[in-house]
């Protein structure tokens, strides 16, 4: 089917978005399983103990978890501080965390700490530009800043404006709420649903409701996603495999035994690597094990990774070769992993 299609609904009973492109699951968003910490979540935190030799403090949050927070010269034990989590905490780990805050909604991001307005680059249009910033402008308060996200292009302005305030007075409440003497949860992170309405863009048909996944075929494709194998074009064929250290992906070419077999399945799996990996929601440590392929090819491999990974909205660090022949990547973990119960 032609056109695109979200749909909320459930996955094997927790909150679950999908995003279907031309038939095919381009993004997928599933709630954790379990009461953890969620990106994007803002506690009022108790500094505790520092991490010798980790460059950073251990901090207790709401209910009992604790976060981890870099580069925190000149915090005391018991001190008071607002926090928000940045990702999803690795299995026994603490939850990392940052104390440089953002607001996040669908047509603006409010960051108290750098003061400023901005409109994302995405925006084009000149005149446009200087509208949105005019707008953030006449609305956010001195030393607070703004920045107006793509989805404000095609938005009403009037909208986008009432946006603007909701977030500008929902960060002005948790700011108030700084001092205590106990942690506090004092804004939850999006769960998929809200995820979804903030950061994709409008589909052409939205459906919600008990049957939104039956309607559409989302429950398999979400099951097709907890096979480790991947088929590819010509016949290559991949594995996405996570561990508790690293994910690991090898290709094979098949039965091609052309010269150019392993350049085309290394290809194949680079423009498909950013949608496997956003819809079984794998961050952390990527290992590519490519197809054997000749080390002249390695600059264009380069090339194609750079281009696949450039519109993926996760933040990826292509850290480069190993001396195996490897290539490894560095992915935010700001997605709860597709593991089955």
């Amino acid at each position: 089917m032609k056109g695109s299609v979200i749909a909320l609904g459930q996955w094997r009973g927790r909150r679950a978005a999908a995003h279907v492109v031309d038939g095919q699951l381009d993004d997928l968003l599933v709630d954790p399983d379990g009461d953890v910490p969620r990106p994007g979540a803002i506690h009022r935190a108790i500094a505790d103990r520092p991490m010798k030799g980790q460059g950073g403090v251990t901090v207790r949050l709401s209910g009992g978890a604790r976060g981890f927070l870099r580069q925190a010269r000149g915090l005391r034990p018991g001190q008071p501080l607002l926090v928000q989590v940045a990702t999803f905490a690795e299995p026994g780990k603490a939850a990392p965390v940052s104390s440089r805050l953002l607001f996040k909604s669908r047509f603006c991001i409010v960051t108290p700490d750098a003061p400023g307005v901005n409109v994302s680059r995405r925006i084009r249009d000149e005149d446009l530009r200087a509208e949105l910033a005019a707008l953030g402008t006449d609305r956010v308060p001195e030393g607070t800043g703004l920045i107006l996200r793509s989805q404000a292009e095609s938005a009403d302005p009037g909208d986008v404006a009432d946006d603007i305030d909701r977030t500008l007075a929902a960060a002005a409440q948790v700011l108030s709420d700084a001092d205590g003497k106990t942690p506090a949860l004092l804004m939850d992170g999006p769960d998929a649903h809200a995820a979804a309405w903030r950061d994709w863009p409008l589909p052409d048909i939205l459906a919600d409701g008990a049957n939104a996944f039956a309607d559409h075929g989302i429950e398999a494709m979400i099951d097709a996603q907890l096979d480790a194998r991947v088929e590819l074009a010509g016949g290559a064929y991949a594995f996405v495999e996570p561990t508790r250290a690293l994910v690991a992906v090898d290709v094979n070419t098949g039965g091609d035994t052309s010269p150019a077999a392993g350049l085309k399945a290394n290809l194949s799996l680079i423009r498909a690597l950013p949608r496997l990996l956003r819809c079984r929601g794998l961050g952390g440590q990527i290992t590519l094990d490519f197809a054997p392929a000749a080390k002249k090819d390695r600059r264009q491999l380069e090339t194609s990774l750079k281009a696949a990974f450039r519109a993926d909205p996760v933040d990826t660090a292509l850290a480069g070769w190993t001396p195996l022949g490897h290539f490894e990547l560095q992915r935010k973990r700001e997605r709860a992993p597709l593991v089955p119960r």
